[in-house]
């Protein structure tokens, strides 16, 4: 029997009873629909976190004082005590220019800004000096940044993220100019960020720039920087760069061999990978917890074919005993099988892209994986197999002369 023909057959016996073959299929929808979707859901997470740590920065580059501790972080960051130096900063991109294209000091604060009658705790104060904008990969939407000058001079400019103008200047007032006042000290804004959205750390545009000397002597009365950001100068030069400045650092600081560091580098692709491998285990928890439904889906399909072989067994008989062999009845009812589950394998693909298509249009972060799908439809077929190879090889094995007396 040809392969047309046993399809015509699969098609014929299962339209003969529709609705329990939708209900027969249902599990198969429901579980390929959740594997896609979940899937999909999984990477979306994946690269909608990946695109949050990438617009922290370009090739990102953070060296924190103090060696690492047991748990794998940095020692003493938040102290007054620290063993970076602004000098530092300035040799890393003076003497490591092949491989860093740019470094800055850098010093963090929170305090309120108030305007008039508005006021707003900012999130960040940052303290850094003209480069952190190129590092930050930020653009200015109006005004200017501040320059080396204002750094040396401990200047009293900020440039405001959209965040603290939305709350400072809520009835559209044009920033630049304005003076604003960090905690008891007045700042005149000269800049206004672009909006960049939220971050590891939260909302990016709560934020106000300011010279790293002014933050850390007028707002923090410190004398010492917290950290150091660099940016590496290609993607491809990120562990040249954190092997020079390591070298660099261990020579300045007077560190012998065999002795610890004085301070640890985080690098942007080392937040990228713990997310990629995070957000994997995640993808496949999801996937197994889905793929169990699948599973459930060709018991039910087991069992209808087995119903199946019960109700047809004369006809079984009848097709037996008019010359029909034992391989042709078992490939008809596993064809009969398969079909079943391909076709709920399919619509099941349909309503999962239809789900992420509507998803994307909430904002919620899913993809459409093309391995998914292929994924979904091998997993359903695989499941058809499955499930109907015993309750045709059942009917393979019927006795003809029983076959034909049962009623």
């Amino acid at each position: 029997m040809s392969i047309i023909e046993l399809l015509k057959l699969a098609f014929f016996a299962i339209t003969r009873n529709k609705m329990r073959a939708f209900l027969t299929m249902l599990g198969i929808i429901i579980g390929v629909g959740a594997v896609i979707a979940m899937i999909g859901i999984g990477e979306g997470s994946k690269q909608a976190s990946q695109d949050i740590i990438r617009s922290m920065g370009t090739n990102l580059i953070m060296i924190f004082p103090g060696s690492s501790s047991k748990t794998g972080g940095p020692v003493g960051m938040g102290g007054m005590d620290t063993t970076l130096s602004d000098e530092d900063a300035a040799a890393i991109e003076r003497e490591l220019s092949s491989s860093v294209s740019a470094a800055t000091p850098y010093v963090r604060a929170s305090k309120p800004a108030v305007f008039g009658n508005n006021n707003w705790l900012v999130g960040t104060i940052a303290g850094a000096d003209p480069d952190y904008l190129q590092i930050k990969s930020w653009n200015l939407e109006k005004g200017r940044y501040f320059n080396d000058q204002e750094v040396r001079s401990q200047a009293k400019v900020a440039v405001i993220g959209k965040t603290v103008q939305d709350n400072l200047f809520p009835g559209g007032e044009d920033p630049i100019g304005q003076t604003i006042r960090l905690g008891n000290m007045p700042f005149e804004i000269i800049g206004i960020l672009e909006r960049k959205g939220g971050g590891p750390m939260g909302d990016q545009d709560d934020t106000i720039h300011a010279p790293y000397t002014t933050v850390m002597r007028k707002i923090q009365g410190r004398t010492k920087i917290q950290y150091i950001i660099a940016s590496a100068s290609r993607e491809d030069a990120v562990d040249q760069a954190e092997a020079e400045i390591t070298a660099l650092l261990r020579q300045r600081h007077k560190i012998l061999n065999g002795t610890d560091n004085d301070f640890t580098i985080r690098k942007q692709n080392d937040w990228l990978e713990a997310s990629a491998a995070q957000s994997g285990v995640i993808t496949m928890l999801l996937a197994v917890a889905a793929g169990i439904s699948l599973i459930v889906g060709g018991i039910g399909i087991s069992n209808i074919m087995l119903v199946s072989v019960t109700e047809r067994t004369r006809e079984i008989g009848v097709r037996r005993a008019l010359g029909a062999t034992q391989r042709s009845v078992m490939l008809q009812f596993l064809v009969e099988a398969i079909v079943l589950a391909a076709l709920g394998g399919i619509i099941g693909v349909g309503l999962a892209v239809s789900a992420i298509w509507v998803m994307k249009l909430q904002k919620i972060p899913a993809v459409v994986q093309n391995s998914a799908i292929l994924l979904g439809l091998v997993f359903s077929a695989v499941v058809g197999i499955t499930a109907g190879f015993l309750p045709a090889l059942k009917a393979a094995k019927l006795n003809v002369i029983d076959a034909l007396r049962y009623e």
